[in-house]
């Protein structure tokens, strides 16, 4: 599943393509893929201009002239894919549907504006989705009435951070840290990165973690994140970004699937173990448990 960094940069990349386009035409092949009625999609889609293209952790919204949105979520294979006269532009899972003629048997929802332009969404394994619903009522998903505060708001401040870990002291920092009620869109790449960024060890208790650490906990945690955003996301596996180019984080990662590696900060051999049922990457050095 992407991670806030990787969805950030496809919203950032359709930003660009998308926004002011007309919807004249959609097509879908599975209902769990595109659960809407008919109606909603004849009344609030055809005919509906894209205002804007927002996030909010994992979840991609692209709001209508109609007062709608389409609310859509990549999952683990998900592409978007932009095809117009001039340029071509593809963002999520790298299979051959980023270059392929489309539609193909993945494709599960197209979209086509009223220049000719098309946006497929495709899911080889139909876990993503694409919903359209009232704007207005996006913010009544049990999903994004539980997500927590988005990591990288400018107004999102270390004091608040550490007041939002408060209930959990006696959960161990990762598995806090990847609990999307507490902070949104942080996923496994991005906690052992900031964790070995702030010296501070999966395993610990949120409970024994003091101000300084927390404070530098933070400041870590929107570096590493920042930064991905710059190279365009870790996608050197599983994502890409709107053009079609995959992320190149990995290749300034310090601590993830570095095992075996030595730490750059003191060269101590990485290790990785399971922590939050998750593989986890930590130097026995910098991070003590």
């Amino acid at each position: 599943m992407p991670e806030l960094p990787e969805v950030e940069t496809v919203r950032r990349g359709l930003h660009a393509l998308i926004l002011g386009k007309k919807i004249s035409a959609t097509s879908n092949d599975n209902p769990k893929s595109f659960p809407n009625t008919q109606t909603d999609v004849n009344v609030f889609l055809i005919g509906a201009s894209i205002t804007d293209i927002r996030r909010r952790a994992k979840v991609l919204m692209i709001d209508l002239s109609t007062d709608y949105s389409l609310v859509v979520h990549l999952k683990m294979t998900g592409q978007l894919v932009y095809v117009g006269s001039d340029a071509r532009f593809g963002a999520g899972h790298p299979n051959d549907s980023l270059v392929n003629t489309l539609p193909d048997k993945s494709t599960r929802v197209s979209l086509q504006f009223d220049d000719g332009s098309m946006l497929f969404f495709n899911d080889q394994r139909k876990f993503g989705w694409v919903r359209l619903m009232p704007t207005l009522e996006i913010p009544n998903l049990p999903f994004m009435q539980k997500v927590g505060p988005e990591p990288l708001e400018p107004d999102f401040t270390a004091q608040q951070f550490a007041q939002r870990f408060s209930r959990r002291a006696r959960t161990n920092i990762k598995a806090a840290l990847l609990d999307q009620s507490v902070i949104a869109g942080v996923g496994n790449i991005y906690a052992d990165e900031a964790l070995w960024g702030a010296r501070v060890h999966p395993q610990r208790l949120v409970g024994s973690l003091t101000d300084a650490e927390f404070s530098l906990l933070y400041s870590q945690l929107r570096e590493v994140m920042n930064l991905s955003i710059e190279k365009g996301g870790s996608s050197n596996r599983n994502y890409v970004n709107a053009e079609g180019k995959r992320g190149s984080y990995m290749d300034f990662a310090r601590v993830f699937r570095r095992e075996g590696l030595p730490c750059p900060r003191c060269g101590t051999t990485i290790e990785k173990s399971r922590v939050a049922g998750r593989g986890t990457h930590t130097c026995p050095t910098c991070q003590v448990a």
